[in-house]
């Protein structure tokens, strides 16, 4: 037993060496994260820019608007009797003089012929009292007859001249009346439908027969709003907009299929009274069409030309974003940062946005990579109005085009 107890004194202690290895690992690893990582700095962003120019800018501005004939004419009977026969055709361009209608003429004709022999009865009338007076008068001269025969005589002669006249005043207005029974069309232009048949007795309750539209020249209606008439006043005021000198804008006609009617027009009439109903003012452009390609009734776009906004700025949509504060763009300073440039933008041109303020001519504005930006960014600018920067050709972002 004692020299068991011999050899468990002698038994050396288990090393500690593990303890110590993890109690200096983890003191290292305290040490390590008091520390920070150095930070990269951030890659520069391409980006397309384009610079900033100031120019006078054409204006057009179309309106939906409605053709209307410059003289709709109504054909109506002149006269009560039956009608004999319409002879136009429906829908068919007539001429000045063009018979279209023909009423039954036996009874007017019978009222001519009773007024030439009325006429005829009070000539011979007129010439007996003529050949009477003239006797009269040397007689009464001569004191062989009255006075008062003198003043009979006279006065059957002016009663048989006052009858002749106005037997032929009947005569006249018979022949009139013949003559309205042949209805014309007073205008060239394009006839509507027949509005009554043939063997219709004629009246004034319905004396409307057809309606003659002229469709040259033409006119072509279109409104403005209340709002955009001050606008455009309050342009020309504070000098962004410039009309020209003889304030006669040209006005194009878009067709319903989008073509370009090949005749221009002008400004004829502006209504000075305002449509409450519609809350618009009317106006009126007057066009030639010689061909009547435009009829009547159609819906076209009336596109005004001659206005011009002078000195504007004028960028490509694209370029411009929109933030809880409105609108804003991203341009390029000269230290090669981005700069965010609140913006107060005026109306659409093409693809393109009129800008009042924010940008000034010269300014880099970024017009393609701007939605990765932040204030202060770093850029490297990868084409500029268009053109790629050297080593750029390849992996460019799309071109910057001018706006038009």
């Amino acid at each position: 037993m004692a020299a068991a107890s011999a050899r468990a004194t002698a038994m050396p202690e288990k090393p500690r060496c593990p303890l110590l290895i993890a109690i200096l690992a983890g003191l290292a690893l305290l040490a390590g994260c008091g520390k920070e990582a150095p930070k990269l700095a951030p890659a520069p962003l391409e980006v397309s820019i384009l610079t900033v120019k100031a120019r006078d800018v054409d204006l057009s501005r179309e309106y939906i608007a409605q053709t209307q004939s410059s003289q709709a004419v109504n054909i109506q009977a002149r006269v009560s009797g039956f009608l004999d026969k319409r002879v136009y055709t429906e829908g068919s361009v007539v001429k000045a003089g063009q018979v279209l209608f023909r009423m039954d003429q036996k009874p007017f004709q019978a009222q001519l012929d009773a007024a030439n022999a009325a006429l005829q009865r009070n000539q011979a009338a007129l010439t007996v009292a003529t050949a009477n007076l003239n006797r009269t008068k040397p007689l009464a001269a001569k004191n062989a007859l009255s006075q008062k025969d003198l003043d009979d005589a006279q006065g059957q002669y002016e009663q048989s001249a006052a009858a002749v006249e106005q037997s032929k005043a009947q005569v006249e207005s018979a022949k009139l009346d013949l003559s309205y029974t042949v209805i014309t069309s007073p205008v060239n232009g394009v006839s509507s439908y027949a509005a009554v048949a043939d063997g219709t007795y004629l009246s004034p309750q319905n004396a409307q027969l057809t309606t003659v539209s002229v469709l040259t020249p033409m006119w072509v209606n279109f409104s403005l709003s209340e709002n955009e008439y001050l606008r455009i006043q309050n342009d020309v005021r504070d000098g962004r907009l410039k009309l020209p000198a003889d304030r006669e804008m040209t006005v194009e006609i878009v067709q319903p299929d989008g073509s370009l009617f090949p005749f221009t027009g002008k400004i004829t009439f502006a209504d000075p009274n305002y449509n409450p109903q519609t809350g618009t003012f009317l106006i009126r452009a007057t066009v030639d069409n010689p061909k009547g390609v435009l009829r009547p009734n159609q819906y076209v776009r009336a596109r005004l030309r001659g206005a011009v906004r002078p000195n504007a700025i004028l960028i490509p949509q694209r370029a411009v974003q929109q933030g809880a504060k409105g609108h804003f763009a991203w341009v390029v300073n000269p230290q090669g940062k981005a700069e965010l440039r609140p913006l107060v933008v005026g109306d659409w041109y093409g693809d393109n946005w009129f800008v009042s303020e924010g940008l000034a001519p010269g300014d880099r504005l970024v017009v393609d990579g701007g939605q990765r930006l932040s204030p202060g960014a770093t850029v490297v600018i990868a084409q500029v109005d268009g053109v790629p920067q050297p080593g750029f050709a390849a992996s460019a972002p799309a071109a910057a085009s001018a706006p038009r």
